[in-house]
């Protein structure tokens, strides 16, 4: 059985970096098997999140065939894959487009990380756009299985870590170098 998304806009007062308190709609994704569950289990999410009142305003069925978290990323891509297939009989070309979500810093990391998903695709692709996605947090569902809690610790873990911050043309080599005059000039 397939996975099946929701997203879920979710109303609350939310405080700002300036201390100034401020009414926000947030859309977040729940993995659920029907409306009422996605409902309760945004329910469920959001309270270990927001002390105060929040309001559920919106659910619907999102599009994603699939969902994939990676490190040290901290916002959601939407890509859009073509899958091409050729029909011999017919001899025309037809493309079937999927939604993928993929987390990443940038346009071109979320690129680089729809390839990499696609990777293992025996079929020909293409990705023809890429847009950074208004989701803030996604929720998979935890069955309580064997081998269900491996994966989700692997996926809150993926989600969870930060971007690591290195800027342009720093290396490690060039840091040791420079480490290594200064101690010579003493």
């Amino acid at each position: 059985m397939s996975t099946i998304w929701y997203e879920c806009k979710v109303k609350y007062r939310k405080t700002d970096e300036n201390g100034v308190q401020k009414v926000t709609t947030e859309p977040y994704l729940v993995d659920a098997l029907s409306y009422t569950e996605a409902e309760s289990r945004i329910n469920e999410e959001m309270s270990a999140y927001i002390s105060e009142e929040f309001k559920i305003t919106n659910i619907h069925m999102a599009n994603y065939a699939e969902i994939h978290p990676f490190e040290n990323c901290d916002r959601w891509f939407k890509s859009k894959v073509s899958l091409l297939a050729y029909y011999e009989e017919s001899g025309k070309e037809r493309k079937t487009n999927m939604y993928i979500l993929v987390q990443a810093n940038d346009v071109k990391e979320a690129f680089d990380n729809t390839t990499k998903v696609m990777a293992t695709t025996m079929g020909d692709y293409t990705i023809p756009a890429i847009t950074e996605s208004p989701i803030m947090d996604v929720f998979p569902y935890f069955s309580g299985e064997e081998g269900a809690l491996e994966q989700l610790e692997k996926f809150n873990a993926l989600k969870a870590s930060k971007p690591e911050i290195v800027t342009v043309g720093e290396t490690t080599d060039s840091m040791e170098f420079e480490t290594a005059d200064a101690d010579e000039t003493e």
